[in-house]
């Protein structure tokens, strides 16, 4: 069928296509879902291109819609809020929800000194932003625009948005405008702070400092030695000695006159007896108190009979998925005296956790266990690992979080010294339920648990959603924006945003703090939200360690980035 017909010096259409043309045009709703998935998806192709190696990822879907919106594109404002809106709320909500599990945690230890110079980072930052808009006279609105791009964080602007809307009502330009500046700030965002990192690496940096070891600080669970040799432990069982020393230990091992075995909480430990202990770093010197002495022997020696512990032993991950153990403490399930079997490890949501007897198990935990195959196996049984049921998430949790997060985000909160009450809005208070969900959802019996994939697929729809609704939005003023001296300026005071942060911070942290080269990369890249910059960071150490220093500051930074955005508008507009 011909649904197009040329008539000399222009273009017709056919009936019945000029009906769906019609029908396109009357229906808001066709429009946004169409316009908007549209965008999306010539985004998310662009997204592949990289340029010297860097990518800035689904940031793509933003410039998408800004050219769709230059050249015309136009949806219906209610249409368009609401799904820039919604996919915020999504995006923001299944981050909390990601992060909760080990948000708190991370403030502890080692976390604790790295979220601190994440905060250095994140305060500076702000601190600038009210320097350059009372210096250049730029709006504190707009300058919060460029802020956004300059960390790469376009969460942090929906919630600036937000703010200013409720702040000013009728400003609908200067809430385009903010997002323009976002928009212009935003690639010398993700570029500056890879040459951060790669000025720290060349000037600040030397190779002793690239290889620090991080003897107290690593979060992760560590294998010591120890031998029994302080009498007021003699004859007493671990149960005695766990809850009596203060600090959280997995004996994994006795050796004792030659042979070796698996202990339960009731054994009963002599002197001379060696130990293998799981245990933080940070409280090695603590444990060894406890225990008398620390020493470093071959478990390999011929004199040790691994026959008693190795006859039918095997070591399997178990995935916690009956919802009947979801928020119980481990002691209380009395897995090693009942079935003779070692929790030495958890894992959740990628982080090791020890295997202490106060430790509350969520769905999802991966706990590694040693024992014979039979025990192992009843187990099993017990703490449900059936994975299977782990692929069906529990959209429950999730309505029902967003639901409170929204009301949360609505409620004033009255502040001494602002004249108008505070609202989280709807990035504040989703992202804190969101949170409190994954931390403590459990305990309350409550399955929060969602699968990697599960909660990338709903972080990444709302994202994306929102990126494509913003681009739109602010695609229709965005080149002649920046080509203008404007612009050009707002170029400049983003790059500044980006890299004087990170460049004074990284460099206190090198040469004044005990935190290494690895860490202090990972650190800077998750205060400024910037995975692409941890890619690179990557690439320049061997090892997870930037991984981890990012993945223990990302959800504070988040948090505080979403939150601070909104209290200086409030504050000082």
């Amino acid at each position: 069928m011909n649904y197009f017909h040329f008539h000399r010096d222009k273009l017709t259409f056919a009936p019945e296509m000029d009906c769906l043309l019609n029908t396109w045009l009357d229906s808001p709703v066709l429009q946004a879902a169409a316009g908007i998935s549209l965008v999306s998806a010539v985004g998310l192709l662009l997204s592949r291109i990289k340029i010297l190696g860097i990518s800035l990822g689904i940031t793509f879907v933003f410039f998408a819609g800004i050219i769709a919106g230059h050249f015309g594109l136009e949806i219906n404002k209610d249409m368009l809020y609401f799904a820039q809106s919604f996919g915020l709320i999504l995006f923001v909500y299944s981050l909390g929800l990601q992060v909760g599990p080990g948000f708190f945690g991370s403030l502890k230890k080692g976390g604790l000194l790295l979220n601190s110079m994440a905060l250095c980072v994140i305060f500076l930052g702000l601190i600038l932003t009210l320097i350059l808009s009372q210096s250049t006279g730029i709006s504190l609105s707009t300058m919060v625009g460029i802020m956004s791009g300059a960390v790469t964080n376009t969460p942090v602007l929906g919630a600036a948005q937000q703010t200013l809307l409720q702040i000013q009502p009728d400003n609908n330009s200067g809430v385009t405008e903010m997002a323009l500046a976002c928009a212009v700030a935003y690639p010398l965002g993700v570029i500056g702070v890879i040459l951060a990192i790669v000025l720290l690496k060349k000037c600040f940096v030397s190779e002793t400092d690239k290889t620090k070891k991080k003897e107290n600080r690593s979060p992760r669970p560590n294998v010591t030695e120890y031998l029994v040799a302080n009498p007021a432990i003699y004859n007493k069982s671990i149960q005695e000695i766990v809850k009596s020393g203060g600090k959280e230990f997995v004996i994994s091992r006795i050796w004792r006159k030659g042979n070796v075995f698996i202990p339960t909480s009731d054994k009963r430990l002599q002197k001379g007896d060696h130990l293998l202990v799981i245990s933080a770093q940070a409280d090695i010197e603590a444990i060894k108190v406890i225990f008398g002495e620390q020493e470093n022997i071959d478990w390999n020696r011929e004199d040790i009979d691994w026959d008693v512990v190795d006859r039918q032993l095997v070591s399997r991950r178990i995935v916690v998925t009956q919802e009947k153990v979801n928020g119980s403490k481990l002691g209380t399930l009395r897995l090693r005296n009942l079935y003779g079997i070692n929790i030495t490890r958890v894992n959740r949501a990628g982080i090791d956790l020890i295997a202490s007897s106060a430790l509350r198990l969520q769905i999802g935990d991966r706990l590694t266990i040693v024992g014979e195959a039979n025990a192992v196996n009843n187990v099993g049984k017990i703490l449900g690992d059936e994975i299977k049921r782990l692929d069906n998430p529990n959209l429950l949790a999730v309505f029902i979080g967003i639901t409170l997060g929204v009301l949360l985000g609505a409620i004033p909160i009255s502040i001494p010294g602002i004249s108008m009450p505070v609202k989280l809005g709807i990035a504040g208070g989703p992202i804190i339920v969101g949170i409190l969900m994954g931390a403590f959802g459990p305990r309350l019996h409550m399955t929060t648990y969602t699968t990697q994939s599960a909660n990338l697929m709903l972080r990444q729809l709302g994202i994306v959603i929102y990126l494509a609704g913003l681009g739109i939005d602010s695609g229709a003023h965005f080149f002649e924006t920046v080509f203008r001296a404007e612009g050009l300026l707002w170029i400049g005071l983003g790059f500044i945003l980006t890299i004087v942060p990170v460049l004074l911070v990284g460099f206190i942290a090198s040469r004044f703090l005990p935190i290494d080269y690895a860490e202090n990369m990972g650190m800077l890249c998750g205060s400024m939200a910037n995975p692409m910059a941890l890619t690179y960071a990557n690439t320049t150490v061997e090892g997870d360690e930037p991984s981890v220093a990012y993945a223990t500051v990302y959800p504070i930074s988040m948090f505080t980035r979403v939150i601070t955005a909104q209290l200086i508008l409030l504050l000082f507009m």
